[in-house]
């Protein structure tokens, strides 16, 4: 087994989960032994390959490198990855491996690489970047639920921050994921991302910033437009993500209000809050894409 060494807030800083505290939920498990709150242990990914549905800058021309991690600390009851994050498949992998597909990515022509929910793998990624860093851009695709601590690790590797912010509302946090005091943790942790430096290169594509995401739920416009507002205070160099994109999925028909797509007068509402706030970098996605045929067939 791999063991390196990292400095991490003036302790040793093993890719062996030793104690694993990587995350918010703080299990304290070794993970390379059994699994902690994430679902997990070891170093699992579901799939990777070229992805062409992200954000125009991260998808750009040639697709961004996406590799989807297994296992999830939130345990959202709609994830739209819900076969991966709950663990139900995926292969495990060596974080040699995992710099072996760093390359293949780059060698297909990726824009960049994009890390999909790597918080609770952040250990290995780091190994796996001393035995091989990616001559493209690195992209740390987030629930935003996430330590400081952790944040100001992965900054010395992350070019671009690709977050989503889920929830203000600590009643829809507790209803519908594992972790009421997600947004105790994700509002800081937006604000931190959000200061990444933005680089756009000449023709549109992303070499370094931060996007935030947002998906609408049903009967949540109204935190939607408190997480709007919330961005307002934000750097304006910091793109914002609207998402229309909600479709029932996973555990969502176990709660009545998330069995339907949202309407377009909650949309509506929400772009309305967007424009009133002056956001000056924004994605509005249509409701065209509130079908299942963008969710990722997965390899594992």
């Amino acid at each position: 087994m791999l063991s390196i060494k990292f400095a991490f807030c003036g302790v040793l800083f093993y890719n062996g989960f030793v104690n694993c505290n990587i995350c918010p939920a703080g299990c304290g498990v070794e993970r390379e032994i059994k699994a902690g709150a994430c679902g997990v242990k070891g170093l699992k990914i579901a799939k990777y390959g070229l992805h062409a549905y992200e954000e125009p800058p991260i998808s750009f021309k040639g697709g961004s490198g996406c590799i989807f991690f297994c296992g999830c600390t939130l345990k959202c009851v709609f994830c739209q990855n819900y076969e991966l994050s709950r663990n139900t498949r995926g292969k495990e992998i060596t974080v040699s491996e995992l710099a072996d597909i760093f390359k293949k990515l780059e060698d297909m022509g990726a824009e960049n690489i994009n890390l999909v929910n790597p918080t609770h793998y952040l250990r290995h990624i780091a190994g796996a970047i001393e035995i091989y860093k990616p001559k493209i851009p690195v992209v740390y695709n987030t629930h935003g639920y996430e330590t400081p601590e952790s944040l100001r690790f992965a900054d010395g590797f992350v070019d671009i921050y690709l977050t989503d912010l889920k929830f203000i509302d600590r009643a829809l946090a507790k209803r519908y994921t594992a972790r009421p005091d997600y947004a105790d943790y994700a509002l800081p942790a937006v604000k931190f991302m959000a200061e990444k430096l933005l680089k756009l290169r000449g023709d549109g594509k992303m070499l370094s910033g931060c996007i935030v995401r947002h998906l609408v739920l049903p009967l949540a416009a109204y935190d939607s437009v408190k997480v709007v507002e919330f961005m307002g205070t934000l750097p304006q160099t910091a793109y914002f993500s609207l998402m229309s994109q909600y479709v029932p999925y996973g555990d969502a028909e176990k709660f009545k209000e998330l069995t339907r797509g949202i309407t377009k007068r909650e949309y509506e509402r929400v772009v309305g809050a967007v424009k009133s706030a002056g956001l000056e970098r924004v994605f509005l996605q249509d409701f065209s894409s509130a079908t299942e045929k963008y969710i990722p067939e997965w390899d594992y």
